[in-house]
């Protein structure tokens, strides 16, 4: 069992002054396999000092000393991935693929930032005025447990772009994945100060970052329920805010679609990351004249999925991360069978022979109406819900019927079609006839799925502040050229 005792201050690893200990729990074997010594409100204070401190300097840098920066990162990362995901499979339970994958696009965001610099112009002229685009401060960062190393790397590569520092408050129950990537971090040899990362409660370190008045902007990435309250604390001191929160994302299967391609990547959308994703599309909205068609290729697929051992290449879905996540979901399945939903597959309680993790049932449930709990509240585990619809029109509608728009799936074999009816779709991202990955287009969502965008060009300006200058005479005319 490993012994967690240090956070990471202006450039070293310190003994927290909290004092709260938190068991780290293997979710696929229910066994305990490290404790860490959580930070509290002086630890985030003393971060936002170091980062302050390091800001007056770190704000003047050039952008091609960032573009190394990120380069010395990306390395630093990319050199332990093998323990990284290692780790991330053992404290997390995400299957190999998924956390391979996520391992990699951890690395690869610092790339993707520094390619982004080479070509992004932080000065501009509009008329007779020069806008120049300034790091905003301090930034606090503060990330899920779903996907550790990911959500870290990116936002913390658009605080480097910027020229921004960072007090980046992680998940606790991912402190296991924070130690090692923060050794990763580390080795970049980045000026002390500029990073700096506190793993501590949400109550005390995060309520702490969301106050102070040393934080210029916070990005966050989680629940909505979460996401409003950092805004309501944000508003005293009129911090700029990034929030990606919830989904409940639609799948619309439309009448000319070819059910064999369109209802496998359907079961994949609805199950990635072992269903503990933000975007997974739980919602399947299919024709009511193909549903019986639907369902048995939907059972198939289904049944198609290996559930069990994260480390085995061949599983699909891994355990859920906690306790708490796993009777989250068996409430959600036992709500959906008293709500008068038909159980097309899966139920409540553990899969056969797994007994000893966090592991639940792939589950679907048919004949689901919008005025049921599970059609409209996220679930964050394995479950998906079919719905049917008689029109276009009316499918489009039920896809709209949700307080979420983060993401949403159509598929068609016509191609028009279906860019039609995802224009309708009140989404952040519409994928058509697939899953897609392009980590430079923006990520976010409408409604109440968040605040601002993530990622390439659109992310970048987020972590950045226009000041417009104006005057007369030889330095006007100077900065004009």
């Amino acid at each position: 069992m490993k012994t967690l005792d240090h956070i990471y201050i202006n450039g070293r690893f310190t003994k927290p002054h909290g004092t709260e200990t938190l068991e780290l729990i293997n979710p696929s074997t229910k066994t305990v396999i490290g404790r860490v010594t959580l930070a509290d409100e002086q630890d985030a204070q003393d971060a936002i000092a170091a980062a302050k401190a390091a800001y007056k300097s770190f704000s003047q840098t050039t952008k091609e000393q960032r573009m190394e920066y990120l380069q010395r990162l990306h390395d630093a990362v990319a050199a332990r991935s093998d323990e990284l995901l290692e780790v991330m499979i053992e404290e997390y339970g995400g299957p190999r693929r998924i956390s391979n994958a996520s391992t990699q696009r951890a690395a690869n965001s610092f790339l993707l930032a520094k390619e982004l610099l080479k070509t992004f112009d932080f000065v501009k002229h509009v008329g007779i005025s020069k806008v120049v685009l300034e790091p905003l401060g301090v930034v606090g960062l503060i990330t899920p447990w779903n996907a550790n190393y990911g959500f870290i790397c990116s936002k913390l590569a658009m605080a480097i772009a910027a020229g921004s520092t960072a007090v980046i408050k992680p998940s606790e129950l991912s402190s296991l994945q924070t130690q090692l990537l923060t050794e990763c971090l580390h080795a970049a040899g980045l000026p002390a100060g500029v990073i700096n990362i506190v793993t501590g409660r949400g109550a005390t370190v995060g309520a702490a970052i969301t106050r102070h008045p040393d934080i210029a902007k916070i990005s966050f990435t989680g629940s909505t329920a979460v996401g409003k309250t950092i805004v309501r604390g944000a508003v005293d001191t009129m911090k700029r805010v990034t929030l990606e929160l919830g989904g409940k994302s639609p799948n619309v299967i439309l009448d000319d679609a070819d059910l064999e391609k369109a209802i496998p990547i359907a079961v994949a959308a609805a199950t990635v990351n072992s269903g503990q994703a933000c975007m997974a599309g739980t919602r399947l909205i299919v024709p009511e004249s193909r549903l019986d068609e639907v369902k048995l290729l939907v059972k198939k697929a289904v049944q198609a999925l290996q559930v069990g051992d994260p480390r085995d290449s061949a599983t699909a879905i891994g355990p859920m991360v906690t306790q708490t996540q796993y009777d989250r979901v068996q409430r959600y399945i036992r709500l959906g069978v008293e709500e008068g939903a038909e159980l097309l597959i899966g139920g409540a309680g553990h899969p056969a022979g797994l007994d000893s993790g966090y592991f639940v049932q792939p589950t679907v449930f048919a004949n689901v109406t919008m005025d049921m709990k599970i059609a409209q509240e996220e679930i964050f585990g394995p479950v998906l819900s079919i719905l049917s619809y008689k029109t276009e029109a009316e499918a489009v509608d039920i896809a709209n019927d949700t307080i979420y728009g983060l993401h949403a799936f159509v598929s068609s074999s016509d191609i028009g079609r279906a860019n039609r009816v995802a224009a309708r779709i009140v989404a952040g991202r519409v994928f058509i006839n697939g899953m897609y990955d392009e980590p430079r287009a923006p990520f976010g969502g409408f409604k109440q799925s968040g605040i601002g965008r993530e990622f390439g060009t659109y992310g970048l300006e987020a972590y950045l502040e226009p000041k417009a200058i104006m005057g007369h005479g030889e330095t006007s005319n100077e900065n004009a050229q």
